[in-house]
């Protein structure tokens, strides 16, 4: 009987603690609500930047713009999901020699994601500010030559890229 009993609270334990640990969040699971396609008007053209969950440890995102029916890649990212440490970590065509550049997260908190890499020309900081489900604010900012610069790019959520 006894044996039985400890068997029973044993099996119990492993599911319920199985459960708790299995929904404990990462900094990545709080980042979910840039999944999606995101658009921004601009002199130039418009900007698309998309992203979707590859793993629980990992987003993959892309900058582009669509000119006429080509389009342009011209930065890839990734969320990465360390055991200590949320990362973003663009790519960016014709610069870096080609390396991707770490920026750790700093800040976050719901619908406000701030990464970081003090050592980097520019940008320095890129933040995510979600201001409701279908729009956001994407902004680099950092120093240049002594100089605090800043970009700011509204963001609206569409179905697809160019429709």
């Amino acid at each position: 009987m006894n044996r039985y009993f400890l068997l029973l609270v044993s099996l119990l334990g492993m599911f319920f603690f199985g459960n708790w640990a299995c929904e404990s969040s990462q900094p990545i699971d709080q980042a979910e609500w840039l999944v999606g396609t995101w658009a921004f008007q601009s002199p130039q053209g418009t900007l698309y930047e998309q992203w979707s969950v590859s793993s629980p440890t990992t987003m993959n995102g892309k900058s582009y713009v669509l000119n006429e029916a080509d389009t342009v890649v011209f930065e890839t990212i990734q969320l990465i999901q360390e055991p200590d440490q949320l990362y973003y970590v663009p790519t960016v065509k014709n610069q870096n020699d080609g390396e991707s550049v770490r920026f750790a997260l700093t800040r976050q908190t719901p619908g406000e994601l701030v990464f970081e890499n003090p050592e980097h020309d520019f940008p320095q900081i890129i933040s995510y500010t979600q201001i409701n489900p279908d729009s956001l604010v994407a902004e680099i900012s950092g120093m240049v030559r002594g100089q605090e610069r800043k970009q700011r790019f509204p963001m609206r959520k569409v179905a697809e890229a160019g429709k």
